[in-house]
This record gives C-alpha cells, structure tokens and sequence, in this order.
C-alpha cells in the first residue's frame, strides 16, 4: 500500500485555506499515485460532500476549483451557489477566485473528471485540463493558469468544516499537576481482582500509522520521566511492526514495572493477505503467541509452528483490546478497512473482551487543539469525528478516547500526559470487566 501524501506546500495550503471558514483539508485523491483516470478520480470522490481540486503545473501555477455538492455522475449540471474556480502562483499575495457568471452553476456531474464548464481536469483520462472560454465561468487564461495545462499533479481533497469551539466541554477533564500525580499513583498501585494475574494485557490493534507504537513509547516516556523509542515507529507503507511484541513499562529507569502490558501487532492493511490474519489476533487473544514471534501474513500460528505457548492461562490472555485510529483518517477509513475491524469486533465480543478506542493525532487533525490540547473536550470537530468514529466501529462514544502521542517533542507535556494517562485508567477498568466475568474457579486459579 503506497503512502499518499500531499504535494501543496505550506504557503499553498495557507493560500488555499484562506478561501474557506475554519476548514480542514483531508486528501481523497492523488492522481500520480492512483491514476490520470476519471474512473481512479470517481472511485475516491464521490459522494464525498464538499471537494477542492488542486492541479498543478509547470508554469508554478496551483489552480482548481471547489463544489459544495457531492459527485454522483448522474449526467446533470449541478447547481452550487457556493462553487468557484481559483488560482495561486507565486507572484499573486492572494488568490484568484471565481464564480459562476450566472451565480448558480456549479459543474456538470458526468463521468468524466471534473467538468466545471471552463475547465475539464484530467480531460480524456490523461494528465491534462481543456480549457473551453467564456463557459460557464469567465476568466483570463493566463491568469488562471499561465496558458500551461499540462499537469505534473492533480489532487482532490475533503473540504470539512470545524466548527470552532464548543461552549463547554462535553466531558470532564482536570489538567493539573495534582491529577497527573493522582494518575500516575493509580495506575501504579493497580492490582487486577484475580489472584493468579498481576498484570493487565492490553492489545492495541488499527491500521498501519495509526500510532500503536507511538502509544506506547508516549506511555513509557511517561513513567520514565524522558523520551523514549523502545517500540519501532515512523511512516511506512507497510507495518513497521512485524512481531508480536508485550511491552512492559517501568516506573523510572531502574523501578519496578507497572502493573500494565501493553502489546502491540502487525497493522491492519487493505488487501488481503496482508497485515495481522484473524487467526493470528485470536490466537493473541487466547495468549497462544509468544513475545517476539514473526508474523508470518501468508501462514497464520499455528501448534506446530515456534513461538505457539500451548499451555496458557488467565495470565496469559489479552484482558482488554483497543483499537488505534488516527483522528485525520476517521472520515477517510476504506471500507476494507471497516469490514476488517467489524471482523475483529465479532470475533472479540465472542471471546467477551473488553474494548476501547484511541483516537490519536488530535492536535493533527484541529488547529485548536493543535494551539492548546485543553481545547480536545471543546472542539466541536473532535466531538464529531469521535461520533463518526463510534457509528463506523460501533463502540460507544464512553469508549472512545483521543490522545496525542509524542512524536517531535524533547520535553514531556502536562497535558499530554494527562491525556494518556486517563486513557490508561479507563483501559485498567475495562480490564477489570474482563477479570470480573471470568469464571470463579478461574479467578481464584493459583
């Protein structure tokens, strides 16, 4: 799976979110990567709500044009009051923008690219714009885009509004040292309700570069008291994670280990064959898989295979999942991505573990919490992605927790830790749950 990534540079970006409110700008297209095809375009875009495409080319110029109404190709002009062609180059402080001559129109939703009128992107399904004069929509060729339509890009992007802040947070949250301290105290002094456990396992289970591992060098970070980077992570196409790995998590360098295993997966991936098989995360599940086996996407564990523990007990089971999701990707998750996590869901509630979700990468995805990370339980845009999230994964809103990992930080955050650690006691209490519907001959099992 390549890694799609954006091409507008910051000046260009902040150029183009001028043209909005307070928006965000998530890509659903890029035609380098996925093809100069109307088809690739259609199959990423439509009905995807309000849209900006971005085209660029080599006269410097970034040029495009934004609907508010969704691509269906059903063969009829849509009216849009809030369409507009646009241009930014380097020589122009502000953008170009334009709307219709008649005020209403907005493009004409065929199964070509985006036809809007005056400018038809990825015209006969190759990387370039026809230009058709005074249709539509009147402009200056050379203002619009230097008399150059042969394109090195074109992208398309969601356009997705904010909202600003709410006028009260919608969940509790104290941002003290005195909390931070009480957290920490807590967990440590966790003992599970089971007498044979003394340890609670909690799988993280998402997507490639949803943060699983960051997670947990942010969570040692924290109890280490400095930055850490004990569990691989980065940008990669691929799952950078390829074993199974349990991560224990000491209380200072030389302290004792929290009463918290974290382990962590292969991550999910579209295709099948690829990523973490469902055999292999019940067998996790089941504590059948031992630290450092090599996933292996082709063959799933199995009895006869190293690194299979044949006898296991309670100790050994996962008591608690979580499930990793970046806030950025919510409204952007594939549906091969959903089915596999509905998969995995099934199979757990059949099992009876507990499960959460993280939502990581919230200063990401919201310039104001991006600004101050108290701001994650005001943001009216958080608010709805955790909504959009519990509708897609079907885990209750109580259930799903936004954080922020460290990622380029040389110092520890307050709030950050605040916000990891909270998100560490409710995984301790789900684990709970788990312990307290286990048989009673189990719980009392030496």
């Amino acid at each position: 799976m390549s890694v799609v990534t954006s091409s507008l540079s910051g000046d260009q970006e902040k150029k183009l979110l001028s043209l909005f409110g307070h928006v965000r700008l998530s890509l659903l297209y890029k035609a380098s990567v996925q093809g100069y095809t109307a088809a690739a375009f259609h199959a990423r875009c439509n009905s995807q709500g309000p849209t900006l495409v971005a085209a660029y080319n080599k006269a410097g110029f970034l040029f495009g044009a934004y609907t508010s109404k969704d691509y269906t190709q059903n063969g009829q002009p849509i009216n849009d009051d809030k369409a507009f062609l646009y241009s930014i180059n380097d020589e122009r402080k502000n953008p170009l923008r334009v709307s219709s001559a008649n005020g209403q129109y907005g493009f004409t939703d065929e199964n070509t690219g985006p036809n809007f009128g005056a400018l038809v992107f990825l015209f006969n399904d190759t990387a370039t714009v026809q230009y058709n004069a005074g249709n539509s929509y009147n402009f200056e060729a050379a203002h619009m885009h230097g008399d150059d339509l042969q394109l090195t890009e074109c992208e398309v992007y969601r356009v997705e509004e904010l909202g600003g802040c709410l006028t009260k947070t919608w969940r509790n949250m104290q941002w003290t040292s005195e909390r931070k301290r009480q957290l920490k105290v807590k967990i440590t002094n966790y003992k599970p309700d089971v007498k044979s456990v003394s340890q609670a396992r909690v799988l993280l289970v998402g997507p490639v570069g949803a943060g699983k591992s960051s997670f947990f060098n942010s969570v040692n970070s924290i109890f280490r008291g400095n930055m850490t980077s004990q569990a691989i992570c980065g940008s990669a196409g691929t799952s950078l994670t390829t074993q199974f790995r349990t991560f224990t998590i000491k209380s200072g360098k030389s302290g004792e280990p929290i009463p918290l295993i974290l382990c962590d997966t292969m991550g999910l991936e579209e295709a099948s064959g690829a990523g973490l098989d469902m055999e292999d995360i019940v067998n996790i599940y089941k504590g059948h898989v031992q630290d450092r086996y090599q996933f292996n996407p082709m063959t799933p564990l199995s009895e006869d295979v190293p690194g299979y523990r044949k006898h296991v007990s309670l100790k050994d089971q996962i008591h608690c999942v979580v499930y990793v999701v970046d806030a950025c990707r919510v409204s952007l998750m594939s549906a091969k991505i959903v089915e596999k996590f509905a998969a995995i869901r099934k199979k757990t509630n059949q099992i009876g573990i507990p499960q959460l979700v993280l939502m990581t990468k919230v200063d990401e995805a919201c310039p104001l919490v991006s600004e101050d990370l108290q701001n994650v339980y005001m943001s009216h845009y958080i608010q709805r992605k955790i909504q959009e999230l519990s509708a897609s994964l079907g885990i209750p809103v109580s259930g799903i927790l936004p954080v922020k990992n460290y990622s380029q930080e040389l110092e520890l955050n307050q709030n950050t830790d605040i916000l990891i650690l909270s998100a560490l006691d409710q995984m301790l209490n789900y684990a709970d749950s788990f312990f307290e519907n286990q048989p009673e001959e189990e719980k009392e099992e030496l």
